[in-house]
């Protein structure tokens, strides 16, 4: 345990829990008043009694379009949310503003609660605010350096009632997602062994069944995510800055960790190394995260290394291509329909393409120093240098821009990746101004 933790400040008094935690995407109810909720990871469907579902909505939670995890409830970096305004990015209706302190991490998002977190005066605060109006519920907060290119990386990931985080030196904590009180907390690097890169832990946790699982060591470590003790781990050496992505080949649920040389795939269940692929890029930073599809990994990193695209399906992992056509830096790729859409380039000087998933070949290349994205109802949601937030077509066919408008200041970084959940989109940059911004 870390005894210096602290929780800063509780829930005001008499303040309700703004939603709950937890709620999954892909939501329909069907003609007989049953709602049925997608469980992305295990691809099953679990039925709901719409008493209960009348419940959730009186609640305040949004079923449909949450977004409770880096990358989303899919992991994908994709939305299923489809009723929002993307012209109305044009002339932005900015709902509230604010300054969570210095970093990178982006959002979680459930009903009325957002997840965040900042670095202020050497401390890392972990954040529970009102979605629609910022105003704050709770914070959590532990000493933590602000270090080079400052602040924290990772998102907070919630999972029923719990919030998950890690800070840039190790430190993972379990909080109560209500209240923001500790539920267990450790070290991944004091009291698991862990070596990190030049830039500290930056990886989400990743939450699987039983486990919550971390780019950690060499290839990952999972702990219980109920009493945070250590399941499986996958030895020495330090870790890359991905996120762990996990998916199935066969009935065997696997995980990909991009570590700072390689890429390995190992068996969720016990850690073991199923195999893996040398990826050794400048500097040893692999922090875009791999994407699965159709039993291949496609990887990407900056510093002109390039990307590749990876069968996994057999006994031993096959390269079907390389080249320079994306150099993902930070931005994670996102696949959709037969084509790869990304940041190409280092930080700064990005350009949005997409590639044809199949052969790796440019369809269309857009520049305007992009810095990252997510997509929803067939549409690119990004953020550039200039703080600009843009809406495009995802297609292949070409660039087709929708709106554009300026929500942050141009004059700092904008890598963190924008979240879209309940009608409002949330941007945030390197100094920690948070914005919120009405498309509904």
């Amino acid at each position: 345990m870390l005894p210096k933790s602290r929780r800063d400040s509780g829930a005001p008094a008499g303040a309700a829990f703004p939603g709950i935690a937890g709620t999954s995407s892909g939501v329909t109810i069907t003609p007989d008043g049953v709602l049925l909720t997608e469980e992305p990871r295990m691809e099953r469907l679990r039925t709901v009694p719409l008493a209960l579902a009348g419940v959730l909505f009186a609640w305040g939670a949004s079923v449909g379009s949450d977004w409770t995890r880096w990358r989303g409830p899919e992991g994908t970096g994709i939305s299923a949310e489809n009723d929002w305004k993307p012209l109305a990015v044009a002339s932005p209706k900015v709902k509230w503003k604010m300054n969570v302190g210095v970093g990178h991490s982006s959002f979680s998002v459930a009903g009325k609660a957002l997840y965040t977190m900042g670095n202020v005066a050497e401390k890392d605060i972990i954040y529970c605010l009102d979605a629609e109006t910022g105003k704050e519920t709770w914070r959590f907060s532990y000493p933590c350096a602000s270090g080079n290119y400052k602040g924290t990386r990772a998102t907070p990931v919630l999972d029923g009632d719990s919030l998950y985080t890690l800070g840039r030196d190790g430190d993972a904590h379990c909080l109560d997602a209500k209240t923001g009180k500790v539920k267990w907390q450790t070290n991944l690097m004091k009291q698991h062994g862990s070596a990190a890169g030049t830039w500290g832990m930056a990886g989400s946790p990743l939450i699987l069944g039983a486990m919550v699982v971390y780019n950690a060591r060499a290839a990952g470590l999972a702990l219980d995510k109920a009493t945070g003790k250590k399941v499986w781990e996958t030895g020495g050496g330090p870790c890359g800055y991905a996120s762990p992505v996990a998916f199935k080949l066969g009935a065997k649920e696997c995980l990909a960790v991009f570590g700072n040389q390689e890429i390995t795939v190992t068996d969720a269940t016990n850690g073991k190394r199923v195999f893996s692929h040398p990826w050794k890029t400048q500097y040893d930073v692999n922090a875009a995260d791999p994407v699965f599809f159709d039993n291949k990994l496609f990887i990407t990193s900056g510093y002109e290394h390039g990307c590749a695209l990876l069968d996994v399906s057999g006994k031993n992992i096959k390269e079907l291509w390389t080249n320079l056509n994306m150099r993902g830096h930070f931005a994670s790729p996102i696949y959709l329909d037969g084509h790869l859409y990304g940041v190409d380039g280092n930080t700064g000087t990005g350009q949005l393409k997409c590639l044809d998933a199949k052969t790796g070949q440019v369809k269309w290349s857009q520049g305007g120093s992009f810095e990252n994205l997510m997509m929803a109802a067939g549409k690119i949601i990004a953020v550039d240098k200039k703080g600009d937030l843009v809406v495009a077509e995802a297609s292949p066919a070409g660039y087709k821009e929708i709106a554009r408008g300026v929500v942050l200041n141009g004059q700092t970084t904008n890598w963190t990746a924008p979240v879209l959940a309940n009608g409002l989109i949330y941007c945030r940059n390197s100094e920690g101004d948070v914005v919120c911004v009405d498309v509904r």
